[in-house]
């Protein structure tokens, strides 16, 4: 991805989706992206009132719609206007994780932009196993976002492995972020690392040996982002070592990080992508906005 075309934001009018819907107005902004803004109703619960209510039903349909439609043109209007933009808007009925799905398909959205936590529907949409199923099934790059978007992001860590995904990873990192410093991130530890002390190796040949696996890691890193071929000056390479998801969340804090860009594994067929333990690891214990992407 070189570019983000279209943005689809989900809100359940609550507070942190609000906060996506402020950070799909930011992005949108700065990538010049067409920006469009959904609110599902549930289908379940209304057919249940429609049950128990009789011929009452589809007044008071009518009116919850139509608040509904109201408050999405009330975001447009406080939301977009600062930034000179509208948005296109989407009030639809039925289940809400299919119907996200099946809009961001539609639309062919490059960026699906929700609040990480919810106090409606994408509260319970986002919550355990349910947040992996939205994740699983999309192959759209999923933003979750955590913080109340006051700037543009400023910082983006962008954990690589080398697979054929890292260098992709980074340029969606520039595509969502133009203007920001990009960390790109190897955490790396030495084969067998564990097993030297053991096995009665010093501990200045484990230091040498460690050395020496960061060298190489380094130079990895260096031919990974001149593959990119983006300006060097608001990019830096880092190879430390650690375990993977603990690096991720130490840098995140050292380098003063707002947003992560991580990966997922795809399995070729959509239902099934598979979300990695590091992933999920650093979904729960981030303190800013997570991206999630297929990674092949």
């Amino acid at each position: 991805m070189t570019a983000l075309a279209r943005i689809l934001a989900a809100t359940d009018f609550s507070a942190p989706a609000r906060h996506a819907v402020a950070r799909a107005f930011r992005v949108a902004a700065e990538t010049g992206a067409r920006l469009e803004l959904s609110h599902v109703v549930e289908g379940g619960p209304l057919e249940g009132m429609r049950r128990l209510l009789g011929l009452e039903a589809a007044r008071v349909e009518e009116h919850i719609l139509g608040k509904a439609r109201e408050n999405l043109y009330a975001l447009v209007q406080e939301l977009g206007q600062p930034h000179g933009l509208g948005a296109g808007i989407h009030l639809v009925t039925g289940n809400v994780l299919s119907t996200l799905l099946e809009q961001a398909e539609e639309l062919d959205a490059d960026l699906l932009v929700v609040g990480a936590k919810g106090e409606g529907y994408l509260g319970r949409l986002l919550l355990g196993t349910t947040a992996e199923r939205l994740l699983r099934r999309t192959s759209k790059p999923v933003l979750m976002v955590r913080q109340i978007p006051h700037e543009a992001y400023r910082r983006v860590l962008v954990p690589v492995d080398f697979s054929p995904w890292s260098a992709p990873a980074i340029r969606l990192a520039r595509a969502v972020a133009p203007e920001a410093e990009l960390v790109v991130l190897h955490a790396f530890e030495a084969p067998f690392e564990s097993k030297l002390e053991f096995a009665s190796v010093g501990e200045e040949a484990i230091n040498r040996y460690r050395a020496a696996t960061r060298q190489e890691a380094q130079a990895e890193l260096d031919r990974l982002v001149a593959e990119t071929g983006l300006d060097s000056r608001r990019l830096c390479a880092r190879a430390i070592h650690g375990p993977t998801s603990r690096v991720i969340l130490t840098q995140e804090q050292e380098q003063d990080c707002d947003l992560i860009v991580m990966g997922k594994h795809g399995q070729g067929v959509m239902e099934e992508l598979l979300l990695g333990s590091v992933t999920k690891h650093v979904l729960a214990e981030a303190t800013g906005d997570v991206l999630v992407a297929v990674t092949g």
